[in-house]
């Protein structure tokens, strides 16, 4: 059992922690699961001694996670992101690629975020995308990166299933997907119109921006038009998480209509 924060393997862990790449780290069981049924190989499995005792069959084969190594519970949840550590941590590998990585689909909706930087935001995103049919993702430069474990927890496992691409700007979505015409659509607080007949069974490209300042000058140039959200005064504006699902649901009910 690990018990020292000097361990190479909790090093490992936290330094990860720290920086996003192809890895990722995958806490409590049931995102475990879904990394599974999405074919995420692991790499290494962390479980906490009650955890490990719960999971193991009464007739002493190992848990469905695969090979565990023990840590010890305090040292395993300082490990884990979340507030309330389930006792179990895996290690994970899900390379992200560019536009490239994206599904070419005519009549699609696809969703372009711009300057979304909080984790969370993102995850709830991928969730309402992944719902109400979206086929991908393009992270513009800047955002937060969709192998952040408060993401994953966010998206509850429609990260590792929705076609995300990253670092992706206007020219290299436009290079992928120019073949499709899509409509480029932003949505804006205010001033922007509702969807039209044709938008709603087109090729679209639905902007988000990013939590503070909206669409940035560089990606608004891009856009074909703006669609807005009637609120009830007095509020003013929804997060971007709300606003995408709300968008998205309407979207996914007209369409049906048209199908």
């Amino acid at each position: 059992m690990i018990r020292s924060r000097q361990n190479q393997i909790v090093k490992n862990i936290r330094g990860l922690r720290r920086r996003q790449g192809d890895h990722l780290l995958l806490e409590g069981p049931r995102l475990l699961e879904e990394a599974r049924r999405a074919g995420v190989a692991l790499e290494l499995v962390l479980m906490s001694p009650s955890y490990a005792e719960k999971s193991l069959r009464p007739e002493g084969s190992r848990p469905s996670e695969g090979e565990p190594v023990l840590v010890e519970e305090a040292l395993l949840a300082s490990l884990c992101d979340a507030d309330s550590p389930q006792g179990v941590l895996a290690l994970g590998r899900r390379p992200r690629p560019g536009a490239e990585g994206l599904p070419e689909r005519r009549g699609a909706v696809y969703l372009y975020l711009d300057g979304v930087q909080e984790p969370g935001n993102l995850g709830a995103i991928a969730r309402v995308a992944e719902a109400f049919g979206a086929v991908g993702m393009a992270l513009a430069p800047g955002c937060a990166h969709p192998n952040h474990p408060r993401a994953l927890r966010a998206s509850a496992g429609s990260l590792l299933r929705l076609p995300v691409a990253v670092a992706v700007t206007v020219a290299d979505l436009d290079a992928r997907l120019g073949a499709l015409a899509p409509v480029w659509i932003g949505l804006a607080a205010r001033g922007g119109g509702r969807p039209t007949a044709a938008e709603v069974t087109g090729s679209i490209v639905l902007v988000l921006g990013s939590e503070g300042a909206g669409i940035s000058p560089a990606v608004a140039d891009r856009l074909d038009r703006s669609w807005t959200i009637p609120l009830a005064e007095p509020v003013e504006s929804l997060n971007v998480a709300v606003a995408a699902g709300v968008v998205l649901s309407d979207l996914h009910r007209e369409r049906a209509k048209h199908a």
